[in-house]
Parts: C-alpha cells; structure tokens; sequence
C-alpha cells in the first residue's frame, strides 16, 4: 500500500488525467462461455421467491448457490467445475492477448490507484493470475509519471 502524500503545510491536492486503454477484461473471455453454461446446466438467478417461482421448472430439485444463483441439484458439480474451468481459460486468454504488464497497468487505472495512490484491490483482483505485489509495485511506480 502507499501511503498519501502530504506538503509542508497542508494537503496537496494531485489530478491525473486517466490514459484510455482498449483492452478485453477477463468478463469480456469469460460472459459468452458463462452464459453457454448456464444454459445447458439450467442455472439461473434469483434473488427473491417472485423471481426464483418465475424460473423454477416443476419437479426439478434446486440448490442455492452464493451470488443469488440457482442451479438444479444434479447439474451442480457440472456448474462449478465448468465456472472454474472458464475462469482459468479466461485468465490464460487474456494474459495471452494482452501480457501481464498491460494487464496490470489496466488494473491500476481500473482501480484509479494512481489517484488513489493506494494499489491494494489490484493485489487482491489479481491474486488469481499469480501475479505478486512486487509486480504491481513496480508497473505503478512505472506508469505513475504517465498518468496525468
């Protein structure tokens, strides 16, 4: 984490103006197979009885899953295995088009850690993609003189 810069004195107040990156987000890899899934397992989401009674097929045993997500009982493992399998191709894709580097400087816009000054999410959102703080650190201290 970084902590806030001070000015004798007072505050100082810091304005960057954020670079426009066009790049794909892991969701962009992952919605089309997540939504192929869904279908095919009968998974759906609910999050209150009105919406679940619209959803549910009669005869059909349902488990909750967190999210507000509702999948039928015997397609459960089907559902997580396959999320999981989606998430792990979708990092591989992205770190294929895009190089860890540019991924992290997305982030760190993402996150607005340049204004911020602070890049602690990013260490969180990409602990799934083995990339350590020491990476981050660096690519922000990097970038930091670019973002205006």
């Amino acid at each position: 984490m970084i902590k806030p810069l001070s000015w004798p004195g007072g505050s100082l107040k810091l304005c960057f103006t954020f670079k426009f990156i066009t790049m794909k987000y892991l969701s962009d890899y992952m919605n089309d197979k997540q939504s192929k899934l869904f279908k095919q397992t009968g998974a759906f989401f609910a999050f209150s009885q009105n919406q679940f009674d619209e959803q549910k097929k009669e005869g059909i045993k349902y488990t909750s899953i967190p999210g507000g997500m509702i999948c039928p009982k015997e397609n459960v493992e089907t559902l997580l295995n396959g999320l999981t399998k989606i998430h792990k191709e979708g990092i591989e894709q992205d770190i294929a088009e895009n190089g860890i580097d540019k991924i992290i400087i997305r982030e760190l816009y993402n996150y607005e850690c340049f204004y911020t000054r602070d890049y602690s999410d990013v260490i969180s959102h990409l602990k799934s993609y083995d990339i350590t703080e020491e990476q981050i650190k660096k690519a922000f201290y990097k970038e930091a003189p670019n973002a205006e």
